[in-house]
């Protein structure tokens, strides 16, 4: 989670347009996610933040942000590719295979930053994440623990597994990946370095991958966007509509792909939620978001975390959304 976990199985999300928002086509959403209470889809441009999810380096604001068109943003060009690539903050860590022949794919030339949320190191090393760190417009943890479920499966190896399988499937496309981590440190990184990280590589995406960690019967999923937030070294302006926009795409491949319905706790029915508190999304300067992928303390969706299976449906729902954000 950034803090960063029923019912019945989520209805099917196959009828989803998986290039847009399913949340922009009435017809379509109510197909969709007909078992799920009404949307209020001619106000779901206000989207309201409430108390109870987890981020995994904040809690949820305290007031509801408005959303900006995505439609209205162009998206961005990246000028990084796999020679040429500015270098990285310590700690980030490429694909299994850069720096070989050059990639070949729709994509080639096109970075993507994967940040595998926590790091199973942490729980070993509560005293350096619990260190504050400067997000531009407070001071918040280094890092957090994640979340793990009943039975013990760790947020972080989650995470990292979902990761790796979103970055083979990127790669396939021709897209540099780089990660933030792959469990190669003892703990970390922290939040603040993980943004140095897609900023670096002049990302033209950036996802942090999660899961979340509430209450039993909470289910689903939901993306994290960017909040427009301006403080110290904290200026997220040009990234607030590509964000969306990515967020958007990501949303609606990853229910379509996945058949998870949107969390039935937080982002009223439409699965995105709009933040203001992480440092990963306030020190960014490259369009990105977080995804919290199921609730893990959730029998029912537990069930689907911990399904290899379910894990390369995600992977595969998540590279979706991005390879439609890039223009793929």
């Amino acid at each position: 989670m950034p803090y960063d976990d029923s019912a019945p199985q989520p209805e099917s999300a196959s009828s989803l347009d998986p290039d847009r928002p399913w949340f922009t086509r009435r017809s379509t959403l109510a197909v969709a996610v007909a078992a799920l209470a009404p949307l209020g889809l001619a106000g779901w441009l206000l989207v309201e933040v409430t108390s109870g999810a987890g981020a995994d380096d904040g809690r949820p604001p305290a007031v509801a942000l408005p959303s900006a068109k995505a439609s209205s943003q162009p998206r961005p060009q990246g000028s990084a590719s796999p020679t040429t690539a500015p270098s990285l903050s310590a700690g980030a860590s490429t694909s299994p295979s850069p720096g070989q022949l050059p990639a070949k794919g729709p994509l080639a030339g096109r970075t993507v930053v994967i940040d595998p949320g926590h790091n199973a190191g942490n729980f070993k090393h509560t005293g350096e994440i619990d260190k504050q760190v400067d997000i531009g417009t407070t001071r918040k943890e280094c890092d957090t623990t994640g979340t793990t479920t009943n039975a013990g499966y760790m947020e972080a190896e989650f995470t990292l597994d979902v990761s790796r399988r979103l970055g083979a499937i990127l790669e396939a496309k021709g897209v540099k990946v780089v990660f933030t981590h792959q469990a190669d440190r003892p703990f970390g990184p922290c939040i603040d370095e993980r943004a140095r990280i897609g900023n670096a590589a002049n990302a033209d995406a950036v996802v942090s991958v999660h899961a979340d960690g509430v209450s039993s019967g909470n289910r689903g999923f939901h993306v994290i966007l960017p909040a427009k937030v301006k403080g110290g070294a904290a200026d997220t302006a040009k990234i607030v509509g590509p964000s969306r926009d990515l967020g958007e795409r990501i949303a609606g491949n990853f229910a379509r792909t996945t058949g998870s319905a949107p969390s039935n706790y937080v982002g009223g029915g439409t699965a995105l939620v709009v933040r203001d508190d992480l440092g990963g999304l306030n020190l960014s300067t490259r369009p990105k978001v977080f995804i919290e992928c199921a609730n893990m303390r959730d029998a029912k969706d537990a069930a689907l975390l911990t399904s290899p299976d379910w894990r390369q449906r995600a992977a595969q729902g998540i590279a979706n959304g991005i390879v439609g954000f890039l223009g793929g």
